[in-house]
């Protein structure tokens, strides 16, 4: 138990410095399809480099989403995947892929758009950081599993793109390499929990939206950041039951 609360405490702490970075990012990555990224603060300054903190030397002046919303909210996803996971080696590769997670939230919740930039280098990343994992002893899955479950969720995102492109974006497509592969880690059983996560959760936010006189059922919603979401509540349960 009190390693699982040091664990824990040093998730929330690698969260919290990790997502001080994060509004720079998504503010220069929340562009629309086509437009270069952003490299102008606001107020027309430069903006020289993709990581820092989102604020303009020469006003002072912050930008982007709220730096204590990005901190609290990678803080609390890296504590819990900690305290799930315990010491199995790869909780280090969650802990990496994490702020990278939020990131793609926030950027296709604000310009509904997952970025190749961000999505195609996570799907190489997290293979490779889950074969190093292979190498070590205590691992709680099976890279084999993982590259298995990478390319059927891949392939069934894909289907599901051909059948309605409104409705699931090959951004979508791309990113559920990197689910399949982090969710199927831990077995066909998980990969299938965290994915019917992902779409309960989008089901219920369209539906609060309808609800609310927000949207319409036609109304196109953001998908990326539900799947993410879906995805957390599988490796929670996953490393739990490890």
């Amino acid at each position: 138990m009190l390693l699982l609360l040091i664990l824990a405490v040093g998730g929330a702490l690698w969260g919290a410095f990790a997502g001080l970075f994060v509004p720079r990012a998504a503010y220069r990555l929340s562009v629309p399809p086509g437009e270069p990224w952003r490299a102008e603060c606001p107020e027309g300054h430069r903006i020289t480099s993709w990581l820092g903190l989102a604020r303009c030397r020469q006003e002072d002046g912050g930008y982007g989403p709220r730096t204590s919303g990005t901190v609290t909210t990678t803080a609390l996803v890296c504590a819990a995947l900690a305290a799930t996971t315990g010491a199995r080696p790869e909780l280090g590769v969650w802990l990496l892929l994490a702020p990278v997670g939020v990131l793609l939230a926030l950027v296709d919740f604000t310009v509904h758009r997952l970025p190749d930039v961000l999505t195609l280098p996570l799907a190489g990343a997290s293979l490779a950081l889950l074969a190093a994992a292979t190498l070590l002893p205590e691992q709680g899955g099976s890279w084999t599993a993982a590259l298995y479950g990478a390319l059927a969720l891949a392939g069934a995102y894909f289907v599901l793109f051909l059948i309605n492109p409104n409705g699931m974006g090959f951004g979508d497509v791309k990113l559920a390499l990197c689910l399949g592969a982090v969710l199927g880690w831990y077995g066909w059983g998980v990969l299938l929990i965290g994915t019917f996560a992902g779409f309960l959760l989008a089901s219920l936010y369209g539906a609060a939206l309808v609800v609310a006189r927000r949207a319409g059922r036609k109304t196109a919603i953001p998908f990326g950041p539900f799947l993410i979401g879906g995805a957390f509540v599988g490796l929670l349960l996953g490393g739990y039951t490890a």
